[in-house]
């Protein structure tokens, strides 16, 4: 069982798939902190200064200081229920970074796997019979041709 185990692990999919999932939690920080701290904050000055992270609704107050409260964080620490509109905007902005940046680069892929060169099929050696039957009939066109006339039987 353990050999079968190491034959599946270290087949070239299941290797190729470890490393995806490795630089993929390495590329998600790398696309929400471009999302949060380079795309959201001029989008949010343009639609009058709303900083998205802190774009929430209070579903009730909390009940260690009443509202209004000043960003997301001081709602949370009085303890009251939101509704996180901003976060969920910048989650929905990541996925569609994300799902856009693995469209392209599959999309790239795809094109080079196309633009490989397809080997030259060998062409089959034709059997010795129909090899032969190629020479009676090169002979027989030849003998047809010669100028002495037809073919007598």
């Amino acid at each position: 069982m353990l050999k079968e185990f190491k034959e599946f692990a270290l087949k070239g999919n299941v290797v190729d798939m470890a490393v995806g999932f490795v630089i993929g939690a390495a590329f998600g920080p790398i696309v929400t902190s471009l999302v949060n701290d380079i795309l959201m904050p001029p989008v949010g000055l343009l639609i009058n200064g709303v900083d998205f992270g802190n774009l929430f609704v209070v579903l009730r107050d909390g009940p260690k200081v009443p509202t209004p409260y000043a960003s997301l964080a001081a709602a949370k620490a009085a303890g009251a229920v939101t509704l996180n509109v901003g976060v969920f905007v910048n989650v929905v902005v990541n996925f569609v970074i994300v799902a856009g940046s693995v469209f392209l680069v599959m999309k790239g892929i795809n094109r080079l796997r196309q633009k490989q060169p397809a080997a030259d099929p060998v062409p089959a050696t034709p059997a010795r019979s129909e090899l032969l039957l190629e020479e009676i009939r090169d002979a027989l066109k030849q003998r047809t041709e010669t100028p002495s006339g037809p073919l007598r039987e």
